[in-house]
């Protein structure tokens, strides 16, 4: 086995080309600090309307490549740009499956030839790969949307030398979003209804596409270890956990890193003052700053709780529905951004209307304003039902706004409880899944705020942790070996 590996991200979204949520973080970062540590590293992922309006540079190879879909032919055209400096980046053109508003709904719901969209995208990402006579150690798949990649390898790509020694990576970013179709959309898979059992891609029914990523690749990840094992219980495991149970020996859980170039209050360019430990006065200006973004007036030693999150019950929205009265009667300012679920539309607007000296609420998304959020915010509330790994948190860590979280996933692996006695700990969390454990952890955490030295001493510590992409690379690069090694002891035996 080489020093250097050969590999292959395939994702579905990606920073800076298109993104709806923290798979595209990862899918944008890791790459770039995989190519630090000396590997040979590619991204392939669907050319999207939103990576076309991104004005990044993206240029055509002039290649296209022929995809089988059922008893049809479908062609795709193969464009290229970078990621950092040396990260080549492939982007599989077809516009009538991703020239579209969204990347897989709208929100009347799901594009209804998912299926047929993402079987492409997966077959495409092999014929990439032949096209240019890349021959990867590693295919690094994420998410449903990539779920069919290690079954087309062993039952379609079993006789191809290109392939013989390639090992795969299945992660898990979300459990919930499984890939989940009818079975009558399996011939455009070309497989062999063989493949379609409890043993292999059948669930209830129907075709489970995360399913498949976690029964035929090498070994399998998630992006925290309590999440990794949270999923193999009835809790979290949505159906899958039997499955997981069973492949447990290669389940592994690794949280995801933070690319500091983008999120780093010293450098970053969207915020109104920068700032550092060692000269926090900038921060004081970040929250002016956005408390007049949002049209609210600065009140001395009002706090800023800020979320920046998709409205949905998985992150917490329903206690927060349930609470908002109670907070709102807080002595703090309120500002969400985020878009989700029409019926948290609905409360929102309302709650702005009822609050408009409080409440800051705008539905929709966009960067600038999360940079301005995280950094001119004193909380950053995620009371997540359950969470993988979640990024917002760390972010906030390192922009010095403190995290109140729900303990579950990623948020117990990274945040813990602030102790006033022993002073550890790094933000605010609670157990129990309720309006009440949170409106209390809240007001927990505002004694402390007022608390001047303590909260100084808190926020301070919090902005010198290091959660960097490079620590988290480090260990992907040890999965990959794993996978290698357990390929390898599988072709030697054939």
């Amino acid at each position: 086995m080489t020093d250097k590996l050969k590999i292959v991200i395939a994702a579905s979204e990606a920073v800076p080309f298109a993104k709806t949520g923290g798979l595209a973080d990862v899918a944008g970062a890791l790459p770039v600090h995989l190519e630090k540590l000396g590997h040979h590293v590619c991204l392939i992922m669907p050319y999207y309307r939103m990576a076309k309006k991104s004005q990044l540079h993206i240029e055509d190879t002039g290649h296209t490549i022929v995809v089988q879909i059922s008893d049809k032919l479908v062609e795709g055209r193969i464009f290229r740009s970078t990621l950092g400096d040396d990260v080549t980046v492939y982007l599989i053109r077809n516009d009538d499956y991703y020239d579209r508003p969204e990347l897989y709904s709208t929100p009347e719901g799901d594009y209804t030839d998912n299926a047929e969209r993402f079987i492409f995208y997966s077959k495409a990402v092999l014929k990439v790969l032949k096209k240019f006579n890349l021959k990867p150690d590693i295919i690094h798949c994420n998410d449903w949307q990539t779920g069919l990649i290690p079954v087309l390898l062993k039952y379609q790509e079993q006789d191809n030398n290109l392939f013989e020694h390639t090992a795969t990576v299945f992660t898990i970013h979300n459990l919930a979003y499984q890939g989940l179709f009818w079975h009558l959309d399996m011939p455009l898979t070309n497989l062999s209804w063989d493949v379609f059992t409890p043993e292999g891609i059948e669930f209830f029914g129907k075709i489970n596409l995360m399913k498949a990523g976690i029964v035929f690749s090498d070994v399998i990840n998630t992006v925290s270890k309590k999440y990794s094992k949270e999923i193999q219980t009835p809790e979290f495991g949505c159906g899958l956990e039997g499955v997981l149970t069973k492949r447990s020996k290669d389940l592994y859980g690794i949280v995801n890193g933070v690319d500091y170039q983008r999120w780093n209050p010293e450098i970053d360019p969207f915020i109104k003052c920068k700032y550092s430990p060692s000269d926090m006065r900038g921060k004081k200006l970040c929250k002016e700053d956005l408390l007049l973004e949002f049209g609210l007036k600065n009140r001395k030693d009002v706090p800023v709780i800020g979320i920046i999150s998709r409205l949905a019950d998985q992150k917490g929205f329903d206690l927060i529905a349930e609470a908002i009265e109670d907070i709102m009667k807080l002595d703090i300012f309120f500002i969400l951004l985020g878009t989700g679920s029409e019926k948290y539309h609905r409360l929102f607007k309302s709650i702005a209307e009822k609050y408009p000296q409080k409440a800051g609420i705008k539905l929709t998304f966009n960067n600038r304003l999360a940079h301005k959020i995280e950094a001119g915010s004193d909380f950053f509330l995620m009371p997540s039902r359950y969470e993988p790994c979640g990024l917002n948190q760390l972010y906030s860590l390192k922009y010095g706004t403190i995290p109140i979280v729900r303990a579950t996933g990623g948020l117990d692996d990274t945040i813990k409880n602030y102790n006033p006695k022993t002073k550890q700990g790094n933000g605010f969390s609670f157990k129990t899944y309720s309006s009440k454990a949170m409106l209390a952890k809240i007001k927990e955490a505002l004694k402390v705020y007022h608390s001047k030295d303590e909260w100084k001493h808190l926020v301070l510590r919090c902005m010198e942790l290091d959660y960097s992409w490079l620590r988290s690379a480090k260990l992907y690069e040890q999965l990959y070996r794993t996978a290698l090694t357990k390929k390898n002891k599988a072709v030697s035996a054939k």
